[in-house]
């Protein structure tokens, strides 16, 4: 018979007996560790050596990938184990025999760094801080990405740059369970904040860990860091979520990010089609920007209802995916609905928020619907969204009958607004729908009372609006409507503060 057969014949009966294995053999204490099985084996074919996976710091689901393989010893006058040879689909062509790339792994990770895309220019507004207020974002939507190159006058707090991973772990604590994501299977595990720090300065990193889910509104951290003051005053949840309510804030406004060199997150869309905030304290991150026009999500739930969506690059089905790199000092803020991802060039250290609001209600809702229907479960879920739009459609019925007594009109958009959540109500009260909803419902509210004034109240602000014409009626301006002004705190550092293209290319090409 073949040496292959007799190979699987003796992992099949031999290895399971710890003998076996060589290693254990040379006297090494891996007790706690040796636990092979017949799957769980490597099979060194130089001389017909088997050692389990455990032992020899292979992980189980490396061994499809592995060409030849070399134990320990085989190293030294062999050579490294050798890798079979994979392919991006859509880049080099997808054969029978070739294995896809997967999202995430470091080939992905090294074709992604050689591709080129379009300028975030293209779609990327440019904002000073101190522009960046209500009226502005009325006047001119919040329908693009907006950067803002240094955080003056921007009202956000954030630590100094000497603020370091370790400090996190001082002020969030080193007990406290994260979720973390191996980026090169794009899978979840949990882990305590002191073993990923641990990971984090190691000088033999193993695998690419990253950690974009630890709110820590509920720390000592929280005191060093505000989100900009254009999120806190257009925020529904920091503005018409009651303090006495029963079921407490979402907890979405405080992230910390902290991302070794090759994190990857994939395509996505932010939970509920939240916008997002996003600043580096240190390092860098690249953003990967695709427009959330109908087509394009279309093709984005098709994609996430693939078994195999992981071994196929999203931007390659759109016409155009934008790169955008976010520096150390600077603020992105991502509006409703748009997908995209992220590469982590350098170890990175960055905060973020989410935040729904009036400005983007039809896509929140359009995107929240996707959700739905994709049964999407995320590390970084809105909680609790459709509580959130009750409150908010409490808020705006008020709003409505206090334009009225003013004998003014509010905003085009909080109208549109309250018609599209007015909807929604009428969809989550329906009795075949009710039970999958009223969990959400908030305690004490009566819906169909408030979705029959809220109706009401549209209906009289829209009949107003139509007999003013064409005289100019005078507008409750954001400040009136969105909540006010709040007094805002400086919150004291820990640390002291020191001194237009073609479309999308489908074949690889180094940068020049």
């Amino acid at each position: 018979p073949p040496p292959s057969l007799w190979a699987a014949v003796l992992a099949q009966v031999l290895l399971p007996l710890h003998a076996w294995c060589p290693l254990l053999r040379g006297g090494q204490q891996l007790s706690g560790f040796h636990r092979g099985t017949p799957r769980a084996v490597a099979d060194c074919r130089l001389h017909l050596c088997f050692l389990h996976f455990s032992c020899v710091g292979v992980e189980e689901e490396e061994a499809p990938d592995i060409d030849i393989y070399h134990c320990p010893n085989c190293e030294k006058t062999h050579g490294k184990s050798t890798c079979k040879y994979r392919a991006w689909p859509g880049w080099l062509g997808e054969t029978p025999d070739v294995k896809p790339v997967q999202n995430g792994s470091q080939l992905f990770i090294k074709e992604l760094r050689s591709r080129t895309f379009p300028s975030a220019e293209d779609v990327v507004v440019r904002v000073p801080g101190s522009q960046l207020t209500l009226g502005y974002m009325e006047e001119h939507g919040f329908a693009e990405p907006i950067l803002v190159p240094k955080k003056d006058g921007l009202g956000l707090a954030v630590p100094a740059p000497t603020f370091y991973v370790s400090d996190v772990e001082n002020y969030v604590g080193p007990e406290r369970s994260v979720d973390v994501t191996d980026v090169a299977k794009q899978k979840d595990c949990k882990m305590k904040l002191k073993e990923f720090v641990d990971y984090y300065y190691s000088t033999n990193r193993k695998r690419v860990l990253n950690l974009t889910s630890l709110e820590f509104s509920d720390t000592r951290m929280s005191s060093f860091v505000e989100p900009p003051d254009i999120v806190k005053k257009l925020s529904w949840v920091e503005n018409c979520w009651p303090d006495d309510a029963l079921l407490a804030k979402p907890k979405v406004t405080k992230y910390c990010l902290i991302c070794v060199k090759d994190s990857y997150t994939d395509f996505h869309i932010d939970s509920g089609g939240a916008s997002a905030w996003y600043h580096v304290l240190k390092g860098e991150k690249i953003f990967f920007l695709i427009k959330p026009a109908s087509a394009n999500i279309s093709l984005y739930e098709r994609w996430q209802s693939a078994a195999n969506h992981s071994e196929m690059f999203f931007a390659d089905q759109v016409d155009r995916c934008y790169k955008c790199t976010l520096k150390q000092g600077q603020t992105l803020f991502i509006p409703s609905g748009w997908i995209y991802a992220t590469l982590t060039p350098v170890d990175c250290l960055a905060f973020a928020g989410h935040f729904l609001h009036s400005l983007s209600v039809e896509m929140q809702m359009r995107a929240y619907e996707v959700e739905r229907r994709l049964k999407l479960g995320s590390l970084t879920q809105f909680p609790n969204f459709e509580t959130a739009c009750w409150y908010m459609g409490k808020h705006l019925l008020e709003a409505f009958k206090g334009s009225h007594k003013s004998g003014k009109q509010l905003p085009p958009h909080l109208v549109q607004g309250a018609k599209i959540l007015n909807g929604a109500f009428r969809s989550w009260t329906k009795k075949q729908a009710l039970a999958e909803h009223e969990d959400e419902l908030p305690e004490h509210f009566k819906p169909s009372q408030l979705i029959k004034d809220l109706a009401k109240e549209i209906r009289l602000s829209e009949n107003a609006s139509k007999a003013a014409r064409p005289e100019v009626t005078p507008a409750i301006s954001s400040d009136e409507v969105c909540f006010g002004d709040r007094e805002k705190e400086e919150p004291p550092s820990p640390i002291e503060a020191s001194p237009p293209r073609s479309f999308l290319e489908k074949v690889s090409k180094k940068k020049t």
